[in-house]
């Protein structure tokens, strides 16, 4: 038998071993007993799919790269994919690390999962990176007459006019809009009503009760809108109005990745599949009817990405034009999430570091979206009487910390209980403690509170985190870890009839009489994440593994600079782990409906050495 032969046959034989030792790990898991349960596997089926897309890896055995071969990085990104798997299975089921620690059989079957999702993970990066890698499979091909007309001739129209006759069902059998509780209040604060966002706050003005907490601009959007509807005749119109207003913006921001792929010469295969993504997986018409503020500052951040790739390699002149339209857009994504400073902080400043030109100009784009910022929510905001947002925001993981501690393991001193009960009210902390939702814990924030009683809690935390760090770890892995495990989904989508301003009786917002119609689109909405393979679009772990898949395989092309164009993405990840709710869509939709663009760029930058080079 010749040497290629057997290479052959030895690395065919490998896969099939692995995959049968994985499957045999799937099927295992322990419960705090110690005890072996061999149906595990029907538990979560996209476990299984991971383990289909074994099996067929083993039948394309080409793609096989043995593990002494494999990238490094690779090996760590595996690694960690097995740990978030292992850890994850283990605070879904238990809330903290016990299937993991609990007993000598726990450790053992935990280290067997890690060994098996270690060899499972590390297909799929190689995998992904040889797809990616193969040049001939994203060669610009000659178009149909189809793609010609869509993608070359009319990429933006052709685009939309596609999704809208696609999400028309949905536009119709949720008309006038999906209100969840939180644009419910902000149209209620927009009308002068109380909410309890100001229990939180000392607000500034008796007569206003507009708070921050929100983005002023968003509130004063949906309020207007449903306020030109009642001019109009109808509250449900203005709603619509507003509806209208959002769908107009997503579908043009997605349109615009499309047309985008034009000038990144994207196969047209590729590009028929992000529009059919965009069209037709539901997560996309239910959020562009969701008045949520999420839906605008996802599209912004989009369009944000696409700038920083357009700059990178930038050797142009900026002219003015250009800067006040990338002014404009930072601006609106601080002004549309009170978090957005913090992804233009984390990403835009690195320009500085990778590049001589245009310094000036950029200089300008940056600091000038945010001298503007400020002086909107320090200067303009408290001027028309609008109390900023409770500093509570951003104190979740501390907050979550110091809660886990006085429910599990309370020894604090009668001193140190009067400081937290300054902030938190103590007595009722340790049965509000939710450890995948802060909000129970932070809504009974003092507001009334000064800098000396923060500063003491501070110190009352650090003799906590001290005393008890394996707690505070876990108050923030359980708050946390659906952000990087797949095997987990909550807080998906928005459908249900919400009634809070139909209970105030000065509103008229109601579905019309599809319920029929809604019931269908809804079952759709809510399976499909669960759906093998194509489910994965819309899993905000798999989301998450493949922003750090991507930036792994810049690393191992040297693209070191394009790591920019990933930086929005990952600091969002970094503001979901800061975020109050654990595995929560709406806010990782921003870098989950970014990947399709994100994977074009990835090819783009695959296929050239050293400067881009675009369509004219």
């Amino acid at each position: 038998m010749n040497k290629v032969k057997y290479n052959k046959y030895y690395s065919v034989f490998i896969i099939l071993l692995l995959s049968i030792v994985t499957l045999i790990s799937l099927c295992l898991n322990i419960n705090l007993n110690g005890k072996i349960n061999p149906l595990y596997i029907f538990k979560d089926h996209r476990l299984t799919m991971f383990f289909i897309v074994l099996i067929l890896y083993s039948f394309n055995h080409k793609n096989y790269i043995p593990i002494k071969d494999s990238n490094f990085i690779f090996k760590l990104l595996a690694f960690l994919f097995s740990l978030f798997l292992v850890i994850g299975n283990s605070y879904e089921n238990v809330g903290n690390g016990s299937l993991i620690f609990g007993s000598l059989s726990s450790f053992v079957i935990s280290g067997i999962l890690i060994f098996s999702y270690y060899h499972l993970n590390l297909w799929m990066i190689n995998f992904f990176y040889q797809f990616i890698n193969e040049s001939k499979r994203f060669k610009l091909e000659k178009p149909d007459k189809w793609s010609q007309l869509i993608f070359e001739n009319h990429p933006m129209l052709g685009s939309i006019i596609i999704m809208l006759i696609c999400w028309l069902p949905y536009i119709i059998a949720f008309y006038p809009a999906i209100l969840s509780p939180d644009p419910s209040n902000q149209i209620k604060q927009f009308f002068g009503l109380e909410t309890h966002y100001i229990e939180s706050v000392n607000i500034i003005d008796e007569d206003v009760l507009i708070t921050n907490h929100h983005p002023v601009l968003h509130t004063i959007l949906l309020g207007s809108s449903l306020k030109i509807g009642r001019v109009l005749g109808s509250d449900n119109f203005g709603l619509f109005i507003y509806s209208m207003i959002q769908i107009s913006i997503l579908v043009s921001a997605l349109a615009f990745t499309i047309n985008y792929t034009k000038k990144l010469k994207t196969p047209y295969w590729v590009r028929w599949v992000i529009l059919i993504i965009y069209s037709l997986a539901p997560v996309f018409p239910f959020y562009a009817m969701s008045a949520v503020k999420d839906v605008i500052f996802t599209s912004l951040i989009i369009l944000y990405t696409i700038l920083l790739f357009e700059l990178i390699d930038n050797k142009e002149k900026i002219n003015t034009k250009k800067m006040i339209r990338y002014i404009l857009l930072i601006l609106l994504i601080m002004l549309f999430r009170n978090n957005g400073i913090y992804v233009i902080i984390l990403s835009f400043p690195f320009f500085f570091f990778i590049t001589k030109q245009n310094r000036f100009q950029l200089g300008l784009i940056l600091v000038t979206p945010i001298l503007l910022y400020q002086g909107y929510s320090n200067i303009l905001l408290p001027a028309f009487g609008i109390t900023p947002g409770s500093i509570r925001e951003a104190l979740s993981i501390p907050f979550q910390q110091t809660a886990r501690y006085v429910k599990y393991d309370n020894r604090l001193t009668e001193e140190e209980t009067k400081v937290i009960d300054k902030l938190l009210d103590y007595d009722t902390l340790a049965e509000r403690y939710n450890p995948v939702l802060s909000d129970p814990v932070k809504n009974q924030f003092n507001p009334d509170y000064n800098k000396e009683d923060l500063s003491k809690y501070f110190r009352v935390w650090f003799n906590g985190l001290k005393k008890h760090p394996d707690l505070y770890l876990e108050a923030t892995i359980h708050n946390t870890y659906g952000y990087f495990y797949p095997n987990t989904s909550k807080w998906y989508i928005y459908y249900k009839y919400d009634s809070r301003l139909q209970e105030t009786g000065l509103f008229d917002y109601h579905y019309n009489d599809l319920s029929g119609q809604r019931k269908v689109l809804s079952l759709f909405g809510i399976a499909y994440p669960y759906i093998p393979i194509i489910g994965m679009m819309v899993n905000i772990g798999f989301g998450s593994w493949v922003i750090m898949m991507m930036s792994a395989f810049l690393i191992t092309l040297k693209k070191y600079k394009y790591l920019i164009v990933l930086l929005p993405s990952l600091s969002l990840l970094l503001i979901c782990i800061a975020s109050p709710a654990n595995t929560y869509f709406r806010y990782a939709m921003p870098y989950i409906f970014s990947i399709p663009i994100l994977l074009a760029i990835l090819i783009k930058i695959n296929q050239n050495k050293g400067e881009i080079k675009y369509e004219k």
